[in-house]
């Protein structure tokens, strides 16, 4: 039990895991570099360098400032991570030459003993070599929701954690070659996966990509026949294929995310998952453990109330508070007030969330309990009512009782009651009355006494806090009936660790996104299988290695904060995908209707590249990054096609129109009229999309439409971008047509109930 040497540690291999907040450098820029789109792209840039003029080139500098921008963001998001993971990571306590010293995960080593108390996080595997009333939680490892009691010589598995008891073991397996580590080595990763909005851009691309192939291809055809030479030929097909891919989709999907993270980190949130972004914005249920979230940590003991005589109740407590090697915050309240211990215990049984009690024998001074009194005290027995009136209050209540048999509780005698002060937040009604204006369903789930759970509730104003039920009369084998009670009520008492965990199930199975919050090892299991955990930074270190998000400053306040910026991410990636696939519609039209009618394509890269930029690429930069507090809906994809190919068809036929009706004899005027159209109508559906319309979203699209004008106007941009005006008449019949084609595509929107006013 000394522990290892310095010498030993220096020397020894160390438990060297990838956080699972951020991934390499390496790993960023082959992500956003080796991507099917800049393959496609690059190959298309190659072909307008070799058999095109440069300008048609310019959409390739585009891709590369896409890349630039992703990795520079996820960088950004990378540092701030990685530097909250390293704030976050709870310490591992470890004895070596003898002393024991609390040192980060990444520092144990290869044989080191690590001493275990309730709440701490197995980070390595290893062998008990002792214990005192050690009990280890596997079930995140096996499924198995008893605890383990362990013992010398037992093993022990990363994943796991101590819900009561101390004990130490010594670690045999470390880093890469941990169990835990083994098992989800890749699932516990930076990644970007697993969310609907991510799987439904996926959608998309999948979809495009394989339109984009046949289309391609005869479009190729096309333009081979009716083109004077091969390089206008290669310009016009590119022009189509370039402008059917939406490329800068995941790229600001990705920004989205990596922005979000960055601004939650500066709020103390280390989000450890970036999906976890859009979950916050898709919760509509959120359950609350009453302490240490609806009430700040730490306790301060009260009273104690002698129910008989002539008995060492302050001798007893004092003695039961000692014995606790790894103190809980009523373990600790009790040593504030009574330091000194007289008696050692013989045997002790640690309190656990499930039993709601700890224990010792004291051998000739007794053997005392101390728990919940409705666990210890049977009704009508001394101090039970006394304990109920005084739970009412909203005080926490304990009972000591003694007994002469420390594994039958329930033949105990009351000795006397104990009130702690519960200190509730000062930030919780307000935070409170956040959610019931944003649709979000507050549910009280806690471990404590029914009645002092619906006496906080009802202070801070929760509705149906006055019907507060107690768990141990809820039915544990019918699911429906369970779920109609979560439904129907909104504060829960006496709540068991599996009990949380069948509750968060329930109201999963109902069809809620449900987030649970939680500081304690009581709550690892329902973190585990929430939509979104959320974890107090002060809390256990097995919650913190469960949840999603960790509120690192450990306020509740800042969970508003959370829900504000999954919803503002969820409805600007809406919004700029309505805009990029509008692009790719009216592009597959266009591409397929010069195809079938064997004429050249109404536009060319260039031209794709100056309305494609002041149409979609700089105003969708803003608008993925813009406030939005709108709630979260299902029904992305359907929704967004909804927008996106009414849209896009109608700007193609506008265009078609325009190219078609031109008379100017000229092929770069006849485009250039249809640039015309193509602009027109483009803007009209930024418009659509940027709405509600305040100050800075009307200067967003006004700005656009001033640089189009400018590009019009001034020369050398005109020259740069083969712009040729030409007879009045065709750029007059072009923004009538566009006018009807706006008005089509406001009908259209608002048949399709799309966009929100």
């Amino acid at each position: 039990m000394h522990g290892l040497t310095s010498a030993q540690v220096a020397e020894a291999k160390t438990n060297d895991v990838p956080r699972r907040s951020s991934r390499s450098l390496s790993a960023i820029i082959r992500a956003n570099v080796f991507t099917l789109f800049n393959l496609v792209i690059g190959l298309l840039w190659a072909l307008i360098l070799i058999f095109g003029a440069w300008q048609d080139g310019m959409f390739g500098l585009i891709m590369v400032a896409n890349v630039l921008i992703g990795v520079v963001q996820e960088l950004r998001a990378k540092r701030t991570l990685d530097r909250l993971a390293v704030v976050g990571q709870s310490p591992v306590t470890v004895r070596r030459d003898g002393q024991d010293r609390e040192i980060p995960p990444h520092q144990v080593v290869l044989g080191d003993l690590i001493l275990l108390g309730p709440g701490d996080h197995l980070l390595v595997d290893g062998e008990v070599v002792a214990s005192d009333g050690l009990e280890i939680d596997e079930s995140l490892l096996t499924g198995e929701a008893d605890p383990v009691h362990k013992r010398p010589g037992d093993r022990a598995l990363s994943g796991s954690f101590a819900v009561a008891g101390t004990g130490a073991f010594r670690a045999t397996a470390v880093g890469a070659d941990a169990y835990a580590v083994r098992l989800a080595e890749e699932a516990s990763r930076f990644h970007l996966a697993h969310s609907e909005l991510r799987d439904g851009v996926a959608r998309f691309i999948k979809y495009i990509t394989w339109l984009v192939i046949p289309i391609g291809a005869l479009l190729i055809y096309s333009q081979l026949r009716n083109a004077a030479d091969f390089g206008a030929a290669i310009t016009g097909a590119v022009a189509g294929i370039v402008t059917m891919i939406p490329e800068g989709l995941v790229l600001m999907t990705s920004i989205a995310f990596a922005v979000g993270v960055v601004r939650l980190g500066r709020r103390g949130c280390l989000v450890q998952e970036l999906p976890a972004i859009e979950g916050l914005a898709r919760v509509n249920v959120l359950c609350l453990d009453k302490t240490g979230t609806l009430t700040a940590g730490g306790m301060k003991l009260d009273r104690v109330l002698h129910l008989r005589d002539g008995l060492p109740v302050e001798d007893a407590l004092a003695s039961l508070a000692a014995a606790d090697s790894r103190p809980n915050g009523t373990a600790k309240a009790i040593r504030a007030s009574h330091p000194t211990a007289p008696w050692q215990p013989l045997d002790t049984v640690p309190f656990s969330s499930a039993r709601k009690w700890s224990g010792a024998d004291f051998g000739p001074h007794g053997t005392w309990l101390l728990g919940a009194p409705d666990i210890l005290l049977a009704p009508g027995a001394d101090g039970y009512d006394q304990a109920a009136e005084l739970s009412a209050t909203g005080a926490r209540v304990l009972a000591l009782c003694r007994t002469s048999d420390l594994s039958a509780p329930e033949h105990c005698a009351p000795a006397a009651l104990i009130t702690l002060e519960q200190r509730v937040r000062p930030d919780a009604e307000e935070t409170l009355r956040y959610f019931a204006a944003q649709g979000v369903t507050v549910k009280v789930i806690s471990g404590d006494s029914t009645a002092a759970v619906s006496a906080i509730a009802t202070g801070l104003k929760i509705p149906g806090a006055d019907r507060a039920l107690d768990a141990r009369t809820l039915p544990d084998d019918d699911p429906d009936r369970l779920a109609e009670l979560l439904d129907s009520h909104t504060v829960f008492g006496r709540v068991t660790p599996q009990q949380k965990r069948r509750f968060v199930g329930a109201l999963q199975a109902r069809g809620h996104t449900v987030a649970m919050t939680g500081d304690g090892v009581n709550d690892v299991l329902a973190l585990k299988d929430a939509d979104l955990g959320i974890a107090m930074g002060a809390g256990s270190p097995a919650t913190k290695a469960v949840a999603q998000v960790v509120l690192l400053d450990d306020r509740f306040a800042t969970l508003p904060h959370l829900v504000g910026e999954g919803r503002r991410v969820l409805t600007n990636i809406e919004r700029v995908s309505g805009l990029f696939l509008t692009k790719t519609f009216y592009a597959i039209v266009l591409s397929l209707a010069t195809g079938v009618l064997g004429m050249m394509f109404p536009f060319t890269p260039r031209h794709s590249t100056l309305v494609n930029a002041v149409t979609i690429g700089l105003p969708a930069l803003f608008l993925a990054l813009a406030p939005a507090m709108d709630r979260a809906r299902a029904g992305f994809v359907p929704r967004v096609l909804r927008l996106a190919v009414p849209a896009g068809v109608i700007c193609a036929v506008a265009v078609l129109l325009a190219y078609g009706a031109a008379r100017s004899g000229s092929l770069e005027q006849d485009r250039t009229s249809a640039v015309l159209a193509l602009f027109l109508t483009t803007w009209w559906v930024l418009v659509l999309i940027a709405r509600p319309l305040n100050r800075w979203r009307i200067a967003l699209v006004g700005a656009m439409a001033a640089l189009f004008a400018a590009a019009l106007a001034l020369p050398f941009v005109r020259d740069l971008f083969a712009l040729r005006t030409g007879d009045p008449a065709d750029g007059l019949t072009a923004v009538g047509i566009s006018v009807v084609a706006a008005a089509a595509i406001s009908i259209a929107v608002r048949l399709a109930g799309t966009l929100r006013p």
